[in-house]
């Protein structure tokens, strides 16, 4: 079971070996920096001004996400690697585009609080399209579908659904659509399922990230939380690494997941995010996806809606 005084405790160490780390712990033969001579930046006008231009011209894509939130993404201190579903995609995004992928370990709310002030290029980092984020950022087509679950104490007997947790606390991370959706102000993008707001007359709690909420949840049935929502996927990796909570009930809602730029990028990141754009479609063309998404979800395709159904007990068939 993931510890959270332990985390706490390795946090600094964890953020300063991340940076010396990430550049060279990358799995593909991605170019280095110095331009690239590979992938779409081989045929890029390198002396441009955008973003796409001046990615292709240092011959780095540089990444930011989240280090604590597998299967997505997680940072392993002992051997100052990252993996992770997300990290696949990152590090086969970059490759596409003929760069190398530099990670870079970033707190959620500072990610989505936009204006990155030229500190990292793209978040790869399964971020739901909102109408209020795409006044910050330009999304590429969703590369992956999540049910948004509910969680309990293992010993919790009370909670099925989320119309028992009127009075109770609810844990989550914070900037997430988790807390959107328990405060009653998610808005989702166009062409997202729709969906109805089940929690009402709850006390919010929010933590730096979605496992922090977990742990909180797994000290001891209303200890700190009586409940966490997070992605079903979350849940579930938490609770196969002896986590002890449980999944209850259905689905609250689903989750278009998307790569986002910054819309203030100094740079103009129109350009880079039609080029990632085009590659995410390439990758659901060719099975990439598909095929990452299997391997990090016990064989389960979350690249297609059709996987995002029923109850959320237990992961559907691929």
């Amino acid at each position: 079971m993931r510890n959270a005084r332990t985390r706490v405790l390795a946090g600094l160490a964890v953020l300063a070996m991340i940076g010396a780390a990430c550049a060279s712990n990358s799995t593909t033969s991605a170019q280095g920096t110095g331009g690239a001579s590979s992938g779409l930046c081989a045929s890029i006008d390198t002396s441009g001004t955008d973003a796409l231009a001046r990615v292709c011209s240092s011959g780095k894509l540089r990444i930011a996400t989240d280090p604590k939130y597998a299967p997505q993404s997680s940072f392993d201190v002992t051997t100052s690697t990252w993996k992770g579903f997300d990290v696949d995609v990152a590090d086969e995004l970059a490759a596409r585009l003929g760069v190398q992928p530099e990670l870079q370990a970033q707190k959620w709310g500072v990610i989505t609080a936009g204006s990155w002030n030229d500190r990292w290029d793209v978040s790869v980092g399964s971020m739901t399209d909102t109408l209020d984020r795409e006044k910050l950022f330009y999304f590429t087509p969703a590369y992956y579908y999540t049910p948004a679950a509910m969680s309990v104490h293992q010993d919790n007997t009370t909670i099925t659904g989320p119309g028992d947790l009127t009075g109770k606390t609810v844990c989550v991370g914070v900037s997430t659509t988790y807390q959107d959706y328990v405060e009653g102000d998610l808005k989702l993008g166009a062409g997202a399922p729709s969906f109805d707001f089940q929690i009402h007359g709850a006390n919010l709690q929010t933590y730096d990230t979605d496992t922090d909420a977990l742990d909180n949840l797994a000290l001891g049935d209303g200890v700190r939380c009586d409940a966490a929502i997070s992605a079903q996927q979350t849940i579930q990796a938490y609770i196969d690494d002896g986590g002890k909570i449980k999944l209850v009930g259905d689905a609250l809602y689903y989750e278009p997941l998307s790569i986002a730029f910054d819309k203030n990028d100094p740079s103009d990141s129109q350009s880079l995010s039609d080029a990632v754009s085009k590659i995410v479609d390439d990758m659901h063309a060719d099975g990439t996806l598909s095929s990452l998404s299997k391997k990090w979800y016990n064989g389960v395709d979350w690249t297609v809606t059709s996987a995002s159904k029923g109850s959320v007990s237990a992961s559907p068939s691929a």
